[in-house]
C-alpha cells in the first residue's frame, strides 16, 4: 500500500485536474507498485473531499463490465466510480464539450434503487427485487489521468472516468422485460456508429450491480434508496466533438438525445 501522504497528494491531483480540465501523468508510470487496493483509497478520498465541498452523491457507476468494454481498453476486471447530482442531465440537453476532458459517450441502463442494497451474498435476485425501475443512460467519460497506457490502476483512482450522464427514454419496472434483450442503436450525426445488447455486460445488466454491492460490502458501504446506478456500458465508448448531437434509441424503451456544444 502506498502511504497517506502519497494518497492525499493524488486525492489533491485529480481534484486540481477536474478544475483544470489538464489531465495528470499516469500513476502507474510514477508508482509502480500501486495496487487496486490504493485506487481506491485514492477514489474515497477524492469523494469524501468533493461531498465536503458540496457535492451530493447519488449513485453509483459499474464500469469494463462488457467483452466490448474489455477490448476497447485492455482491461479485464470491473471497477466503480462515484456519480454526484451534477453529473446528473436529462434527454435533450446541451452539454458543455469543454467541461470534460476528450469526452466519449457510452449507451448503459441505470437501475433506480427502492430500498438499501448491500452485500456480501447480494444476489442478482437481491438486485431486482430491491429496484424501483430501470431507464435508458447515456454515460459521458472524462479523464483526469493521461489516457495512453492507464491500466485499471490509474481508471480507479480517476473516479472509473465519470463524467456524467444522461437519463431518458421511457421507465420500466425490472420484471416488465427481459433485461438481457434491452438493445439500442447509438446514432452521432445521423449516422450509426455502434448497436449493442444489454446481455453484454456479465450476460445481465444487473450482475454488475450484484457484483458491486458484495465489492463495497468489504469498506462498509452499501446503496441507499433512490441511489442510480449505472449497470455497464454494452457499446465500446464514442469519441464526440463539440457540434455533434448524439441519439440513442432503444426501441420500446424510448431514445435519449443530447448535444455537445
Amino acid at each position: 500500500m502506498l502511504n497517506p501522504a502519497i494518497i492525499e497528494s493524488i486525492a489533491d491531483e485529480l481534484l486540481e485536474a477536474g478544475r483544470s480540465r489538464t489531465p495528470v501523468p499516469l500513476l502507474t508510470a510514477r508508482y509502480p507498485a500501486m495496487t487496486v487496493e490504493d485506487s481506491y483509497a485514492v477514489q474515497r478520498l477524492w469523494r469524501q473531499r468533493s461531498e465536503d465541498a458540496g457535492r451530493r452523491l447519488v449513485g453509483r457507476k459499474i464500469g469494463l463490465t462488457s467483452r466490448a468494454m474489455q477490448a476497447a481498453t485492455g482491461i479485464t476486471e470491473p471497477d466503480y466510480g462515484a456519480i454526484f447530482d451534477d453529473m446528473v442531465f436529462e434527454s435533450g440537453c446541451s452539454v458543455q464539450w469543454d467541461r470534460y476532458t476528450r469526452p466519449r459517450v457510452e449507451v448503459e441502463l441505470a437501475f433506480v434503487l427502492k430500498t438499501d442494497l448491500a452485500g456480501p451474498g447480494c444476489t442478482i435476485i437481491d438486485v431486482l427485487n430491491a429496484t424501483d425501475y430501470v431507464v435508458p443512460a447515456l454515460e459521458i467519460l472524462d479523464s483526469r489521468i493521461e489516457m495512453e497506457g492507464r491500466t485499471i490502476v490509474d481508471t480507479i483512482a480517476d473516479n472509473a472516468a465519470m463524467g456524467a450522464m444522461v437519463l431518458g427514454g421511457n421507465p420500466v419496472r425490472p420484471g416488465a422485460v427481459d433485461l438481457r434483450w434491452v438493445a439500442a442503436i447509438l446514432y452521432k450525426n445521423q449516422t450509426v456508429e455502434e448497436t449493442g445488447v444489454a446481455a453484454g455486460v456479465l450476460n445481465h445488466p444487473a450482475a454488475g450491480v450484484h457484483w458491486l454491492a458484495n465489492k463495497i460490502a468489504a469498506h462498509g458501504e452499501g446503496m441507499r434508496a433512490g441511489d442510480t446506478i449505472l449497470a455497464g456500458s454494452f457499446t465500446r465508448p464514442l469519441w464526440v466533438d463539440p457540434g455533434d448531437t448524439i441519439h440513442a434509441d432503444y426501441g420500446p424503451l424510448g431514445s435519449i438525445t443530447c448535444r455537445f456544444e
